[in-house]
């Protein structure tokens, strides 16, 4: 149901139900819960990446589970007040890569915009189906994807339950980078590893920072920037500076 494939400092978490493609039933949801909480306290673990198993990122919450349920949707909205898989995303410290293998829809769909970096295959699909199901999104979907596409594009798409693919997915801005299918998963393993070599405290502070700015005003989130770094950048002594330069002409050399 849940695969975990610790990478030295990556951790690779996949989606496994691939007959069902990656539906989130209640076990998946709670499973996946689970599984980020547990690596967003792993000192060992330094960055996150999430993907699915077979033709699928995951097609979204388990309509036929949720269908044999007589709470209908009731039942999900208990259970992912405690057990939500994007609630967790949110919270982690760390950076999470979200590797869309395939199809991303409604739940999927927003269980990939939760993520800090999209990476999509050539075959991934998106597509935002609540309306069409006669429901409303209540994991971010309609407030996160108008601030990364724009209203217009946002409306189209979640109005229309249509599906985007990825080309267009990158053109608008929605996706990082598009790769083949077999490309995928080493270029977000390069990726995460590239992100793992960053001191981890300055890491978790610079996601922190990014975020937390993105929600406030321009004006406010730069007045918090210069108080967070005058406060971070204070403590960084010149033989810490030295020792970084000479780790990143190192670097440099051998890309």
């Amino acid at each position: 149901m849940l695969e975990i494939e610790r990478l030295d400092e990556v951790a690779v978490v996949t989606l496994n139900r691939p007959e069902a493609m990656n539906a989130l039933s209640r076990a998946l949801r709670a499973a996946l819960d689970s599984a980020i909480t547990e690596l967003s306290g792993d000192d060992a673990i330094r960055v996150l990446i999430l993907t699915g198993a077979g033709r699928a990122f995951t097609a979204g919450l388990d309509l036929k589970e949720l269908g044999s349920d007589p709470q209908g949707l009731g039942a999900a909205n208990a259970v992912s007040a405690r057990e939500n898989p994007v609630l967790a995303i949110a919270k982690c410290p760390k950076p999470v890569i979200a590797a869309v293998n395939g199809v991303a829809i409604t739940g999927g769909f927003e269980l990939a915009l939760a993520c800090d970096v999209i990476l999509a295959s050539s075959l991934a699909r998106f597509a935002d189906t609540h309306a069409r199901v006669g429901i409303l999104p209540g994991w971010g979907l309609s407030q996160k994807l108008s601030r990364l596409i724009g209203p217009y594009r946002a409306k189209e798409l979640s109005l229309s339950g249509n599906f985007l693919d990825a080309p267009t997915a990158l053109d608008w801005g929605l996706v990082n980078r598009v790769t083949s299918p077999e490309a995928l998963m080493p270029t977000a393993l390069a990726l995460a590893r590239d992100m793992a070599g960053i001191p981890t405290e300055t890491l978790v502070a610079y996601k922190r920072l990014i975020d937390d700015g993105y929600a406030m005003a321009f004006g406010a989130a730069l007045d918090h920037e210069h108080a967070v770094s005058s406060a971070a950048n204070r403590k960084v002594t010149p033989q810490m500076v030295e020792a970084r330069r000479a780790a990143i002409q190192a670097r440099g050399r051998t890309q």
